[in-house]
């Protein structure tokens, strides 16, 4: 990963994705970031905290898998090596 957040390989924690990026000030902004460290490599993410922002769903894990689940075609591009 670029931002090298990975503590094991693979695994990505919530918390790191956080503090690493204080710029982030919303959950979309945080869906945003889940997405591009799947794009970039991440293969599993540990929910080690709650994210705190104020506009966070109830049900946040969810959309974070969701998020992360979709990679890169959450962020709008096409994963590497697939063909249209």
């Amino acid at each position: 990963m670029s931002d090298n957040f990975e503590r094991e390989p693979g695994m990505v924690n919530l918390s790191d994705l956080i503090i690493y990026r204080p710029q982030m000030q919303s959950f979309a902004e945080l869906l945003v970031a889940v997405a591009e460290a799947a794009r970039d490599g991440a293969r599993f993410i540990k929910y080690d905290v709650k994210p705190e922002y104020i506009d966070t769903p109830k049900r946040w894990q969810t959309e974070i898998e969701r998020v992360f689940s979709l990679g890169p075609r959450y962020l709008g591009q096409r994963a590497p090596g697939k063909q249209s």
